[in-house]
């Protein structure tokens, strides 16, 4: 499905990446509208200007808590790109009824609201750490996941289609350790919790072009998975801070070394593409559909950041800081 006259809803849209897929849709795709659906009204406001209050762009006050609202917001449209959520790890784990009422019950009214709208694709934003969870909000996020493999049972043939985008940790958002560091660099000392870490990294652009191509590969789902770089902790502190004082002060709870972007339980119904995975559902409902697209991987695979066979060099990552 194109997105050339589409209408789009974009929930958690004035976030880091609802404003980079904003720009890329508005400059490359012209779609009929994006509706921005987001609980801050100075942030709408900002984005409303950045974007020269382009008429193409419309803003909806409201909260994916609210089914009435997003119902009322789903009215002709055409796609969804689920994208809000709580996901700040500590925040979650302090106020765990509120990361479930937003990234669990939040997925659940964009569900509801989409299969009774009539949307015909659906497709939300998810994380590395809702495979094989350790904290809340990984738990909140696989959750989150499971609804909306599970949502094309109840629609069938129907529509609409459901399906996630599921990736690592993204340079240049808000809250990022790659904005930490950043912050701290200017008082000389940055603190690490454990210099064995490693994570999967990609920028904005990166992932906003992915959730674009899958969308349109979608069949109802499917978990794509793009095959980006790992980078090692101490790597990304010389990057950011070289010369920099480092402070170690443990790993924290609800944090691993390494991240998952598939498990092995995960391999048996998964398929390698070009430039990702796509881990497939394991239900009878399932009509294959990517088998002609790529191959099986072998079972007992798993994709970890720290087994990975990309890797972003300090150079590479300083290459990508300027082009920001």
């Amino acid at each position: 499905m194109s997105l050339k006259g589409k209408v789009i809803l974009l929930t958690g849209g004035t976030g880091s990446f609802g404003e980079k897929f904003t720009e890329i849709v508005l400059k490359e795709h012209d779609p009929k509208a994006i509706r921005i659906f987001s609980r801050g009204e100075l942030l709408q406001m900002q984005m409303a200007q950045r974007f020269n209050h382009d008429l193409r762009l419309r803003f909806f006050i409201g909260d994916v808590r609210d089914k009435e609202r997003l119902h009322l917001a789903m009215n002709g449209v055409d796609i969804v790109v689920h994208a809000a959520a709580l996901k700040q790890i500590p925040a979650c784990e302090y106020n765990p009824f509120e990361a479930i009422q937003t990234n669990v019950m939040g997925a659940k009214n964009v569900i509801d609201a989409a299969m009774s709208r009539g949307v015909a694709k659906v497709m939300a934003i998810s994380t590395d750490k809702a495979v094989n969870p350790v904290n809340l909000y990984g738990a909140t996020k696989l959750c989150a996941e499971k609804l909306l493999v599970q949502g094309n049972s109840y629609t069938g043939d129907s529509g609409p289609l459901f399906g996630c985008v599921r990736y690592g940790n993204v340079i240049e958002s808000r809250g990022s350790v790659f904005e930490v560091f950043k912050q701290q660099r200017e008082n000389g000392k940055v603190t690490v919790t454990d210099k064995r870490m490693t994570r999967f990294w990609l920028t904005i652009e990166q992932g906003v072009r992915f959730v674009i191509d899958c969308i349109d590969k979608m069949r109802g789902g499917e978990v794509f998975v793009p095959k980006i770089s790992s980078m090692r902790i101490m790597d990304l502190v010389e990057g950011i801070a070289p010369g920099c004082e480092i402070e170690f002060i443990g790993i924290r709870s609800g944090e691993k070394l390494h991240e998952v972007l598939i498990s092995r339980d995960e391999s048996r119904h998964t398929c390698e593409v070009d430039n990702a995975y796509i881990v497939q559902p394991a239900h009878f409902w399932w009509r294959p559909s990517f088998g002609s697209m790529g191959k099986s991987v072998p079972e007992g695979f798993q994709y970890t950041s720290d087994e990975n066979d990309r890797w972003l060099s300090i150079e590479e990552l300083r290459s990508v800081m300027e082009s920001l």
